[in-house]
């Protein structure tokens, strides 16, 4: 039997037709030995094949799971993938991978905490290359492999396959690590601040506690969070509590010190480390010292027990300020409205990333995780979303080789009348600002807007493992 990869036009049926109708009959898994779709505790799998059937999915922490399979649209690039399967093959013991798109098909091996590519070929070679695929992932193959029903009190769950038993309940432990998630772009614009605030208060509406950190002297985020609670300067009262304290010293002002609680913009409240102008007047002075740029690092280490995500809205610069936020992050999304301003600033984005990276690995740090670039402030205009939106997210991989992510956020009225909200106290006017899910719990016109940062903070939460 031949596999044709011309076959394949999109992600579906890289599943159907490679995956399902070619793969795994050739190597010898029947269908009561594989799974799709199937949820392992946060975690989401499109494919869990077995060397033998296991039903209910139940398994021992030292029976790994035969091999794990990732289909993915023909145009996305596998490189862009890779670690999300190291983590799925780390976090379930698994030994054992594949990744394809349809046009390649690549597997990797886990060999203690990191996995390695054993085999690679292209889509149309898969028929001449599949006695080699047998041999590495084969049913056969794992035939030696015993499997007993517990792994950690986590059981194994299907999603929407009736090939399950639905009655099999487990307890999941889930470990808990903070994770931290930069918003950046050096380009203004593009919807850095909506981003980060609606994402913020998304995540704090599914039940996560967040900690939202403004480290751009423009202070978008801390006024569109409802900080900026005064009409005049001699009330100003983040003058002196604010982001550069954390940065002055490793010795004092910790983030219990200077945390705000934005409790009006956003029920659940999101708490916020608030920015302001001043912090422009401060930046040779901290640039000078060395120690700098690692205290956000260490002070968002301290309170890790306490927050489930930071989200970290950056200037659009490569500044002082953009070089902490990269340092102290572990992952980034960057926001674009996928003009061409934007899009001529991501080379620039890609290598300061690169030189981040650099000093990262000077102090013992991983790389940045890039989530993807974030289709933001795109018109809804539907012939705009037909025929001009499409060409626009091809050149974000073809050209730049950067992951794209799911989620699109559209330029709708709800969104700037969520962050425009005012309250009148007698003849003055003070800001009011609203997260755009909790304004959209009295205005129906931005429910839209609401669903699509839902949308986004389920897709981070996919991406992360949560």
């Amino acid at each position: 039997m031949a596999f044709n990869p011309e076959l394949c036009r999109n992600e579906s049926e890289v599943e159907s037709k490679l995956i399902v109708q070619y793969l795994l009959p050739e190597l010898g898994y029947t269908p009561d030995t594989w799974h799709q779709e199937v949820a392992v505790g946060s975690i989401r799998l499109d494919f869990l094949a077995f060397a033998a059937q296991v039903i209910p999915f139940v398994l021992d922490a030292n029976s790994p799971l035969s091999v794990v399979m990732e289909a993915k649209h023909p145009k996305q690039n596998l490189n862009n993938h890779v670690h999300r399967l190291r983590h799925y093959l780390n976090k379930l013991n698994a030994k054992h991978g594949l990744l394809t798109n349809g046009k390649e098909i690549r597997i990797y091996h886990k060999y203690q905490d990191d996995i390695q590519l054993v085999f690679q070929c292209a889509g149309k070679e898969v028929a001449n290359k599949i006695n080699e695929i047998k041999s590495l992932i084969g049913k056969d193959s794992f035939q030696k492999q015993i499997i007993n029903p517990v792994i950690n009190e986590v059981t194994l769950s299907e999603k929407n396959d009736t090939r399950t038993n639905s009655d099999s309940t487990s307890t999941e432990k889930k470990e808990r690590t903070m994770k931290t998630i930069a918003i950046y772009h050096n380009k203004g614009g593009v919807g850095k601040t909506t981003v980060s605030i609606n994402l913020a208060a998304a995540l704090s509406n599914k039940g996560k506690k967040v900690l939202l950190v403004d480290i751009d002297s423009q202070a978008n985020t801390t006024f569109a969070a409802g900080l900026v609670k005064f009409q005049f300067d001699e009330d100003d009262d983040l003058r002196d509590r604010n982001v550069y304290h954390l940065l002055e010293s490793g010795d004092y002002n910790f983030i219990p010190d200077i945390v705000r609680k934005s409790e009006y913009f956003n029920n659940p409240e999101v708490d916020v480390i608030p920015s302001h102008i001043t912090l422009i007047e401060k930046i040779d002075k901290l640039s000078r010292i060395v120690a700098t740029q690692g205290r956000l690092i260490a002070k968002i280490k301290k309170v890790d027990s306490d927050y489930d995500f930071v989200i970290i809205d950056t200037p659009p610069s490569r500044d002082y300020y953009a070089q902490v936020a990269l340092m102290t992050t572990d992952y980034l999304i960057i926001p674009s409205d996928l003009k061409p301003f934007a899009n001529q600033g991501l080379p620039t984005v890609i290598n300061f990333v690169k030189d981040i990276n650099e000093a990262r690995q000077d102090r013992g740090k991983p790389p940045i995780n890039i989530i993807g670039v974030l289709a933001s402030k795109i018109s809804p205009n539907p012939k705009f979303v037909q025929y001009t939106f499409p060409k626009q997210r091809e050149v974000i991989t073809k050209r730049y080789n950067l992951p794209l992510m799911d989620s699109v956020i559209y330029d709708r009225t709800a969104l700037s009348e969520s962050m425009n909200q005012v309250l009148m106290v007698g003849e003055l006017e003070y800001p009011d600002p609203k997260s755009i899910v909790k304004y959209a719990e009295t205005k129906t016109a931005a429910q839209q807007s609401a669903q699509e940062f839902i949308e986004l903070a389920n897709e981070v939460l996919r991406y992360v493992g949560e």
